[in-house]
């Protein structure tokens, strides 16, 4: 699957609409269109620290595109047309331990999928045929420096954690969320799949930066605290935005030209035909 970067935009970031105001100085707002249709929303493109860098909401301005009817191949599709190599996703997550506390962030490093399959979860359904690796899913390039620039920072958050990815937009039942927290499970979210295997389909890297916003069902359940509300999950994203803006702004400003992770060759070696 060939795409056609026009533009030097090398870096995009997909989140909410606490983004907008990102960027300083002059932007620009693009329509990118593509075989699988159009993405959520217009791509804001702005400079930062003399790099281009793209921004698509995920959700859309409006937040008119609820979890399991986001258009994600048009999202990265748009994003790779546009020449984007390194992708930086925001996420509310809930938490399914205690020590995984409301306002913290985690650098996540797997993901479970527990979607419904009604999902378009490949850009590859022949006749070419891919299949790629997901044994570590997130880039370990822009995972180090995430890491890092946090830790400077002084902001609490947890460097790696494991995301199950839950079909949406409802929220886990009580059993549920017990069984989640009994695998072995940190974080439950409703977008990161299938967003990070096209990206890595496409040969783009992929970093989650995941907000906690509450703590999910299971946890109210064994000590008390109040369940999970879209008002808590709303007002906790708000509340630490700048906090999550603080961190991408410092990943970006340290991002390398040149790649030195698998990513790129991950997708060359999965392509069979």
């Amino acid at each position: 699957m060939k795409f056609m970067a026009k533009n030097q935009i090398k870096i995009g970031l997909i989140g909410g609409t606490g983004f907008y105001k990102f960027f300083k100085g002059k932007t620009k707002e693009v329509e990118v269109r593509t075989k699988f249709g159009s993405p959520s929303d217009k791509i804001t493109i702005g400079n930062l620290f003399g790099k281009k860098v793209a921004f698509l909401p995920r959700h859309g301005k409006k937040h008119q595109f609820p979890p399991h009817l986001v258009p994600y191949k048009a999202n990265i599709a748009a994003l790779k047309k546009l020449g984007v190599e390194r992708i930086i996703a925001t996420t509310a997550v809930g938490s399914l331990r205690e020590n995984i506390k409301p306002g913290d962030f985690v650098i996540c490093d797997q993901f479970v999928d527990r979607t419904l399959r009604g999902k378009e979860s490949t850009f590859f359904n022949g006749p070419q045929v891919v299949h790629i690796e997901m044994a570590y899913p997130y880039c370990s390039e822009l995972r180090k420096i995430a890491i890092t620039q946090a830790q400077k920072l002084k902001i609490r958050t947890h460097s790696k954690g494991i995301v199950v990815v839950i079909e949406g937009p409802r929220f886990s039942t009580l059993a549920e969320s017990l069984w989640f927290s009994k695998s072995g499970w940190d974080l439950v979210n409703m977008t990161q799949y299938p967003e990070i295997v096209l990206a890595s389909e496409l040969g783009i890297c992929y970093l989650n930066i995941s907000l906690v916003t509450d703590y999910d069902v299971g946890i109210y359940s064994k000590k008390n605290i109040k369940p999970v509300s879209i008002e808590e999950v709303l007002k906790n994203f708000e509340n630490n935005t700048e906090k999550l803006k603080k961190i991408v702004l410092a990943i970006i400003k340290n991002i390398s030209e040149k790649r030195e992770c698998e990513c790129e060759s991950k997708a060359k070696r999965a392509i069979l035909s």
